[in-house]
C-alpha cells in the first residue's frame, strides 16, 4: 500500500521550477571590460553565471519528470488491501437510491449529516454526473468513480460511500 501511495503522490507532482540559460537573461552583449591590461580576469558578457543576475550554471530546466508506475496487479493487491482495512474499521457503507434525490448540495448535505454527526473526509464513489455535481461544492466530501478509485483516496477517507451502480461497476471492473 505504501509503495502505491508513493507512486500515486509521484505522479501528481508538477515541475514548473525553471531557471533562466544564458541566452534567456536580458543582459546586455557587450564585452565586460577590455581583454587585457585590466589587471583582471578575461570576461565576454554579463549573462555568465560567476556574475550577479547572470544565468544560472545547472538549474532546473522544468522538464524534470516524476512518473513512476506500478503493475496492475500490485495497484489492485494494495487497492482491496485498503478496502479491506476500511471495511474492518467498519468505515464503508453500501447506500442506494442517491440518484433519485434532487441534484441540489443543500439535500445532500443533510443526508451525510444524517449519517455522520459531524461528516469529515468522506469519499463517494459514484458514476452519478449529478450526484458528483451536487456534492462538488461540500468539501468534506471527494467524489470518485469506482474505475478511478485509488489506494490512496481510499486510506485517506474516513469514510467510504458506494452507490449500488458503483459496487457493481468495481466487480465488473476489477474480478472480471
Amino acid at each position: 500500500m505504501a509503495q502505491a501511495i508513493k507512486v500515486y503522490l509521484s505522479n501528481q507532482r508538477q515541475s514548473p521550477a525553471k531557471t533562466k540559460s544564458r541566452g534567456e537573461v536580458k543582459v546586455t552583449k557587450q564585452k565586460v571590460w577590455r581583454q587585457k591590461g585590466t589587471g583582471r580576469a578575461r570576461h565576454g558578457s554579463r549573462n555568465a553565471p560567476i556574475f550577479v543576475g547572470g544565468a544560472k550554471a545547472h538549474g532546473p530546466t522544468g522538464e524534470q519528470h516524476f512518473k513512476l508506475s506500478m503493475a496492475k496487479k500490485m495497484k489492485k493487491a494494495s487497492l482491496f488491501s485498503a478496502l479491506s482495512k476500511q471495511y474492518k474499521n467498519e468505515n464503508i457503507i453500501a447506500i442506494s437510491g442517491l440518484e433519485k434525490l434532487d441534484p441540489k448540495t443543500k439535500k445532500f448535505n443533510q443526508v451525510f449529516t444524517t449519517l455522520n454527526k459531524e461528516p469529515k473526509k468522506i469519499l463517494l464513489v459514484t458514476s452519478q454526473l449529478s450526484v458528483k455535481r451536487a456534492t462538488k461544492n461540500l468539501n468534506y466530501i471527494n467524489t470518485t468513480s469506482a474505475k478511478s478509485l485509488n489506494t490512496y483516496h481510499a486510506l485517506n477517507a474516513n469514510q467510504i460511500i458506494f452507490t449500488k451502480e458503483s459496487l457493481k461497476n468495481l466487480e465488473e471492473h476489477y474480478v472480471s
